[in-house]
């Protein structure tokens, strides 16, 4: 005669040791193999007036930065140079990158393209949207009747 013993307890458990693992390699390993963030860094702040872009894309010249808005979208793309060293010159460590880059953020609403301005200080390319008027939120009064 065949017997059957069920064990629940034993099922049970062996998920939740099975679930934990998957935790632990999942939160170990995505911090270990995280992606690089995309160069150049870029914050965006919103109000009703408009957007403020700050963007961090220091050694590299105004000539070689190309901002462009269209529709509800900005493109900011450029070059930055290779650092030039001497032949016998060999990199102990390379962090910083080189060539061309394009970063496209999606702007949450329309901006008037015609007075966007942008301006770099300190290696901070801080560039100012200015929100299309009508666009912006009208306030509605309501009157008691």
């Amino acid at each position: 005669m065949y017997r059957r013993y069920r064990m629940p307890n034993v099922t049970r458990e062996m998920d939740k040791i099975q679930r934990e693992m998957n935790r632990l390699f999942d939160s170990t390993f995505s911090r270990r193999y995280r992606n690089a963030p995309s160069f150049p860094a870029v914050n965006v702040w919103a109000n009703e007036d408009g957007l403020v872009v700050t963007s961090e894309v220091p050694g590299i010249n105004t000539d070689d930065i190309d901002i462009v808005v269209v529709g509800e979208t900005m493109t900011l793309s450029g070059t930055r140079g290779w650092d030039e060293q001497n032949e016998d010159t060999k990199y102990h460590r390379q962090e910083r990158g080189y060539g061309e880059f394009t970063r496209t953020v999606k702007l949450p609403f329309l901006v008037d393209a015609d007075k966007v301005e942008a301006s770099f200080i300190n290696g901070v390319l801080n560039i100012t949207l200015p929100r299309k008027d009508e666009d912006k939120p009208t306030k509605i009064t309501v009157s008691a009747g």
